[in-house]
C-alpha cells in the first residue's frame, strides 16, 4: 500500500473532484432522508401501544402487542384477502384487456388506431378524482351495489391509459414476421396473439403488474367511496380507526405496527420474485 496517496479511492487510481465529492454527500444526506421515516415507524411498532415516549428515541423496548392490536382489530385477515381479490383481479384484467388493446393499436397501420392511441394518452391528463361525483351518481342509478368488486371498475378504467401506453409502445420491439411465419403455419388471430405475441411481452407485463399493483394495493380513495361495509374494507382503509379523534387520541405505535402488515404482503412477493421483477424490467429497458 506504500506510495498510494490519500486522495486517490473509489475511482481507479483517479482523483475525486470537489463535484463527485459533493455528489456522494448529496446522495448520502438525500438516503438518510428517505430510510429515517422507516427506521421510526419500524421502531415504533416494536414498542408497547401504551409507550408514547419520543419516537427518536429508537428502538428503546421490543413488543408484539401493537402488532397484536392491530391484527386483532383491523380484522387482519379478513382485510387481507380483501386486498388480494381487488388487486388481483384488477391486475389480471388489467393485463388481458391493456395488452389485446395495444395490439391492434400496434398492428394497423392506419389512422383509426393512431387516434384510439391517442385517445388513450389523453386519459392520462384526466385524474379520476375530478370526476368522482358523477360516477359515483352513475353507478347508483345503475343499481350497482357497494361491494368489495366496485372499485375494481375503477381501479381497471383509470389503469387502462397508462397500460395500454405501455404495452403499445413495446409491441412495436415485436418482430411481425414471427407471426407471418405462424400464419403461413395456420394459426389464428387467437392463437398467435396468445402462444406468440402474448408471451413476448413478459417484460411490459412485469412492469404494468408492479405499478398497477403497488397502486391498487395502497389506494385509499376508491374503496373508501365505494365501499359501504367494513367487512369488505381493503387494508388502507382498515387502518383509519388507528387515526383517532378529540376523545380518542392516535394510536401510534398501533397505527404504525398496522403499516408493517399492511406492507409485509408486497415485501414478501417482491423478496420471492425479486429475479423475474428485475429481469423483466432490465429486458424491457434494453428492448425498449
Amino acid at each position: 500500500m506504500e506510495g498510494i496517496k490519500p486522495h486517490y479511492f473509489l475511482g481507479y487510481g483517479k482523483k475525486l473532484k470537489a463535484s463527485t465529492v459533493l455528489l456522494y454527500m448529496g446522495l448520502i444526506l438525500f438516503c438518510i432522508i428517505v430510510i429515517s421515516p422507516l427506521v421510526i415507524i419500524v421502531s415504533s411498532s416494536f414498542r408497547e401501544p401504551s409507550n408514547m415516549s419520543s419516537p427518536l428515541n429508537l428502538f428503546n423496548q421490543f413488543s408484539l402487542k401493537s402488532y397484536v392490536n392491530a391484527f386483532k382489530k383491523m380484522n387482519y385477515p379478513v382485510l387481507l384477502l380483501n386486498s388480494l381479490i381487488t388487486t388481483g383481479g384488477s391486475v389480471a384484467i388489467i393485463v388481458l384487456i391493456a395488452s389485446m388493446e395495444a395490439y391492434p393499436i400496434s398492428r394497423i397501420k392506419r389512422k383509426v388506431s393512431k387516434g384510439l392511441y391517442y385517445f388513450f394518452i389523453a386519459g392520462l391528463v384526466i385524474p379520476a378524482q375530478m370526476v368522482i361525483v358523477p360516477i359515483a351518481q352513475m353507478f347508483g342509478k345503475l343499481n350497482i351495489p357497494n361491494t368489495r368488486f366496485t372499485p375494481m371498475i375503477m381501479f381497471i378504467t383509470c389503469s387502462m391509459p397508462f397500460s395500454t401506453f405501455l404495452y403499445a409502445g413495446f409491441m412495436k420491439s415485436v418482430p411481425i414476421e414471427i407471426e407471418e411465419s405462424a400464419y403461413l403455419d395456420g394459426a389464428g388471430l387467437l392463437t398467435r396473439f396468445f402462444k406468440i405475441v402474448f408471451p413476448l411481452l413478459k417484460p411490459a407485463t412485469i412492469s404494468a403488474v408492479i405499478t398497477q399493483g403497488l397502486w391498487i394495493w395502497n389506494d385509499y380513495f376508491f374503496p373508501m367511496v365505494f365501499i359501504s361495509k367494513s367487512s369488505q374494507y381493503s387494508l388502507p382503509v382498515g387502518m383509519i380507526q388507528f387515526l383517532g379523534d378529540r376523545e380518542n387520541p392516535a394510536q401510534w405505535n398501533v397505527l404504525f405496527a398496522a403499516c408493517i402488515l399492511c406492507a409485509a404482503p408486497l415485501i414478501i412477493v417482491f423478496a420471492i420474485l425479486q429475479k423475474q421483477f428485475i429481469n423483466g424490467i432490465a429486458a424491457g429497458a434494453v428492448k425498449g
